[in-house]
């Protein structure tokens, strides 16, 4: 059966969330030539988007109300939970028929929950994960990751083209974050052992700025990793993707694997070094465990450290 697509002159969006990410498509989409509005928590972000033109709404219900399409991009489980299900959030504004891409990565029980939530109340749900970070949501060439019915997946493409480079549909409900998971345990997998090679050619005394340019150049680092070589060369750490993040996706990560009997070897240890450097450098980009790493590998972990490790990899 043939489905219907979003046509852009026609459909009114909404977006929840003005951070680092939902800023930024937020702005992707008012610039491509949707008419949008916005809503965020906090006043900043929300004023930062009123002086770039795009509409603000009062409140979560105002937005809700107004819109064919309600997007959102959140920090966690806590703040999606608050802002879909609380009275005066989304569930309790939306008609029937609203369209929703949930854009957060969350745990796939709360996305889950939701699916079933929307269903109940006849509300066409989607979770679209997102791979890629801050600079790449601005060129426009993150990867999307759904999960949901098939046609409420096709009629949303002209979104899509408007956000990123490929997007593709997982499965039902949560398979979008559940594969989201699955890439974020690389990317922090990934992060850990570029520190850890970064140390060793450090350690073996070679050239530190030839050593990364010669990185930079191989195949075995990947491309949403290479920009993270030139911060460890400058030692600018500023976002992309902050630390705390990458935490709590690899908290959800290694709740998942415990839950289906997964077991994680590689991701312990990557927790266990995101859980240290998390009160100092939590805000700071992901690869500031950099520095960590480095000084790690010039002392014996201490005892207190090695049973933090043993509990993380239990």
């Amino acid at each position: 059966m043939r489905t219907n697509v979003l046509i852009k002159h026609e459909v009114k969006l909404g977006f929840i969330g003005l951070g680092i990410m939902g800023s930024r498509l937020t702005q992707r989409l008012h610039s491509s030539g949707w008419n949008i509005q916005a809503w965020n928590r906090g006043p900043g972000p929300a004023e930062e988007l009123r002086q770039a033109g795009v509409p603000i709404a009062a409140s979560i219900v105002d937005l809700v109300a107004d819109s064919d399409v309600v997007l959102s991009s959140l920090a966690n489980d806590g703040a999606v939970h608050s802002v879909y299900s609380d009275s005066g959030g989304v569930f309790a504004s939306a008609k029937p028929g609203t369209i929703i891409l949930e854009m957060s990565t969350i745990s796939p029980k709360q996305s889950r929950l939701l699916h079933r939530e929307a269903s109940s109340l006849g509300i066409n749900f989607l979770e679209v994960a997102i791979s890629g970070s801050a600079p790449a949501v601005e060129a426009g060439t993150v990867t999307l990751l759904a999960g949901g019915h098939q046609n409420t997946f096709e009629q949303c493409r002209p979104i899509y083209e408007s956000l990123a480079k490929q997007w593709f549909l997982m499965g039902g409900g949560s398979s979008g974050v559940q594969m989201k998971l699955v890439v974020n345990l690389m990317l922090g997998i990934g992060m850990q052992a570029i520190a850890e090679a970064v140390s060793l050619g450090e350690h073996l005394q070679l050239d530190k700025a030839v050593l990364l340019d010669v990185l930079s150049k191989t195949t075995v680092i990947p491309p949403a990793l290479v920009g993270k070589l030139k911060k460890i060369e400058t030692e600018d750490y500023s976002p992309q993707f902050p630390l705390r993040l990458m935490s709590k996706d690899m908290d959800l990560i290694m709740e998942t694997a415990k839950a289906v009997g997964a077991d994680l070897s590689a991701a312990c240890v990557t927790k266990f070094v995101l859980d240290a450097n998390l009160k100092a450098n939590g805000d700071l980009d992901l690869s500031a465990i950099t520095p960590f790493v480095f000084q790690q590998a010039s002392k014996q972990l201490s005892a207190a450290q090695a049973s933090n490790m043993d509990r993380f990899c239990a």
